[in-house]
C-alpha cells in the first residue's frame, strides 16, 4: 500500500501547498475593499497549506519517478480533493450553502463547466466572485500542468501525470523535447491570450472588475459569470463579439497557438484539420440556426438573428454556456442541435469538454473503412488524418472512449429519472456536465440553474462532470480490480 500511494500523497501534499497560494488573491481583495469575506479566505488559505505542507513532508521519503497507474490515481485524487479545499470559504461565508452545493459548486469551476447553485451573483462579495472565475481560470489549462513544470524540483518525472491530464487522444505528442518546458509553454500562451481577452473586454466597455473575471471564464470556456443575467446583463453587441473571438481561440488545440506564436506565422492554423473541421461545423450550424430562427419568426430581422445565433451556438458548442438570451425557449430543434455540438465541437488540448473533434473525426472515418471493407475486403485504406496513417492504438483508444462515454451518459440519465428527474432536465444535465458545459435544458437551462436538483442528483452531476474533466478512463480505470493488484 505504502509504495503504491506514500509517492502520489508526497506529490499531491506540494500541489496542496503550491494550490494554497490561489486563495491570497480573494484574500488580498476582500481585505483591500473591507468585505467580510478575508477570514473565510484566509482559513482556507491556512488549512490547505498546512494539510498540504504535512502531507509532503510525512511522505517525501516515499518519492519515486511516477509510474502509469499513479499517474491516474495522483489525478483523480486531486481533482476530487482540491475542490473539497476551496469548498471553505464558501462554506463559512455562506452558511446556508450545503457542502453538497458548495463542493458541486468548485467542482464544477475546476473542471470548467460552469453550472451554478448559487443565485443573486450580483448582490454576492466580489471576492466570492473572483475565487469562482479564478477557479475556472486555472482548472482551465489543468492544475497539474503548472505542477508539472514544478515536479523536478522534487526529483519526480510528470510524464505520466501530463498524459493522465492532457485532453484528447493524441497524448504522447510533445511541443519541446522536455514535458516541464512543454508544461510551461502551454502556461505562457494561455497567460498572454488571457491578458489580452481582459483588455478586450475593457476595450468594449466592461469593468476591470468584470473583465477580468469574464477573461478567466471565457478562456478556460467555463461559462461562469458575476451577473445572474450573464450576458444579457450588458446587453453589449461589442462585448458579446469579444466573446466570440475568445470562445473560438479557447476551443482550438493549444498546441496550435504554441506553435504559430514560436514561428510566429498561421499556417500551423491552415495546416490542422481538426481547425479546419470546427471553423466548417460553426459556421455551418451558424448559418443553419439562423435560418431556423428567422423561418420561425423568433427574429425579423437578419443581424438580430445573427448576433443570438453566433454567440449562443458559438458558447453552447465551445462547452462554455454563457448566454445573452433564454435559448432554451427556442424551438427544440436549435437549442437540440447546440447541446449536441458542444459533444464534438471543442478539439483536442483545448479548455472545452465533450469528446473532442479529433475523435470525432477518427471514429467518422474508421466508420466509412469499414463501410469500405465491407465492399473490398482486402481492399489497404487505413484511417488517415492530413495524409498520415492514424495507429491502430489511437483507433481502439477511441473506440472504447466512446462507447465509455455512451454507456455513462446512458446510465447516468437513467439514475437522474430513476431519482424523478424529467427526461429532458434528466438527460440534458448529464450531457451539460459531462461535456463540462454548464447549462442544459428544462429545469437546468441558461433561465435556471442546478439548484433545482436534490442532494442525489447533485453528486450523480458532480461525477458526471470530473468523469467529463478528466474524459472517462482516468477516472474508472480505478474501478478496475486489475488497477489494484500488484
Amino acid at each position: 500500500m505504502k509504495r503504491s500511494l506514500f509517492p502520489v500523497l508526497t506529490v499531491l501534499g506540494f500541489a496542496l501547498a503550491l494550490f494554497s497560494v490561489t486563495f491570497l488573491v480573494p484574500m488580498a481583495y476582500a481585505f483591500l475593499y473591507d468585505e467580510p469575506t478575508m477570514h473565510a479566505f484566509l482559513a482556507g488559505f491556512l488549512i490547505t497549506f498546512v494539510t498540504g505542507v504535512l502531507m509532503h513532508v510525512l511522505t517525501r521519503r516515499y518519492r519515486r519517478e511516477l509510474q502509469p497507474r499513479d499517474g491516474f490515481l495522483m489525478v483523480s485524487t486531486l481533482w476530487t480533493g482540491i475542490p473539497a479545499v476551496c469548498c471553505i470559504p464558501m462554506v463559512l461565508y455562506l452558511p446556508q450553502l450545503s457542502f453538497t452545493d458548495a463542493y458541486f459548486e468548485m467542482v464544477s469551476a475546476l473542471t470548467t463547466t460552469g453550472a451554478t447553485v448559487l443565485t443573486g451573483l450580483d448582490a454576492l462579495p466580489a471576492s466570492i466572485n473572483i475565487w469562482r472565475h479564478l477557479l475556472c481560470w486555472v482548472g482551465g489549462m489543468g492544475i497539474l500542468v503548472l505542477a508539472v513544470a514544478i515536479l523536478p524540483l522534487l526529483g519526480v518525472g510528470g510524464s505520466q501525470v501530463f498524459k493522465a491530464e492532457t485532453p484528447g487522444p493524441m497524448k504522447d505528442s510533445k511541443l519541446t523535447p522536455r514535458i516541464t518546458e512543454t508544461a510551461r509553454a502551454l502556461y505562457l500562451v494561455y497567460l498572454v491570450i488571457s491578458l489580452a481577452c481582459v483588455l478586450a473586454y475593457r476595450w468594449a466597455g466592461m469593468g476591470w472588475l468584470d473583465a477580468f473575471m469574464h477573461a478567466g471564464s471565457t478562456m478556460s470556456l467555463t461559462g461562469f459569470s458575476s451577473h445572474d443575467a450573464s450576458f444579457g446583463y450588458f446587453n453589449s453587441p461589442a462585448m458579446e463579439a469579444v466573446a466570440v473571438v475568445f470562445m473560438l481561440i479557447a476551443m482550438v488545440n493549444f498546441s496550435i497557438h504554441f506553435l504559430a506564436w514560436r514561428g510566429k506565422s498561421i499556417q500551423p492554423y491552415l495546416n490542422c484539420p481538426e481547425t479546419r473541421w470546427q471553423v466548417a461545423l460553426l459556421g455551418s450550424a451558424v448559418l443553419l440556426i439562423t435560418t431556423f430562427l428567422l423561418a420561425n419568426q423568433q427574429y425579423t430581422q437578419v443581424s438580430e438573428a445573427f448576433r443570438y445565433a453566433v454567440f449562443n451556438t458559438i458558447s453552447v458548442a465551445s462547452t462554455t454556456g454563457f448566454a445573452n438570451t433564454d435559448y432554451a425557449q427556442w424551438p427544440a430543434f436549435a437549442p437540440m442541435l447546440m447541446l449536441l455540438l458542444s459533444i464534438l465541437a471543442s478539439a483536442a488540448g483545448s479548455t472545452g469538454g465533450g469528446v473532442k473533434m479529433m475523435r470525432a473525426v477518427i471514429l467518422i472515418k474508421q466508420a466509412f473503412r469499414e463501410l469500405s471493407r465491407t465492399l473490398h475486403p482486402r481492399a489497404v485504406n487505413p484511417v488517415r488524418i492530413s495524409g498520415m496513417p492514424v495507429n491502430h492504438a489511437v483507433i481502439f483508444g477511441v473506440l472504447a472512449f466512446m462507447l465509455m462515454y455512451g454507456l455513462s451518459v446512458i446510465v447516468l440519465s437513467m439514475l437522474l429519472m430513476f431519482t424523478g428527474l424529467d427526461p429532458v432536465t434528466a438527460f440534458s444535465a448529464i450531457i451539460a456536465s459531462i461535456n463540462c458545459l454548464g447549462p442544459g435544458l428544462g429545469a437546468v437551462g441558461p433561465s435556471g440553474n442546478f439548484q433545482v436538483l436534490t442532494d442525489v442528483q447533485t453528486w450523480v452531476c458532480t461525477f458526471a462532470m470530473l468523469l467529463g474533466r478528466l474524459e472517462l478512463l482516468p477516472i474508472l480505470v480505478l474501478f478496475t480490480p486489475a488497477f489494484w493488484r500488484k
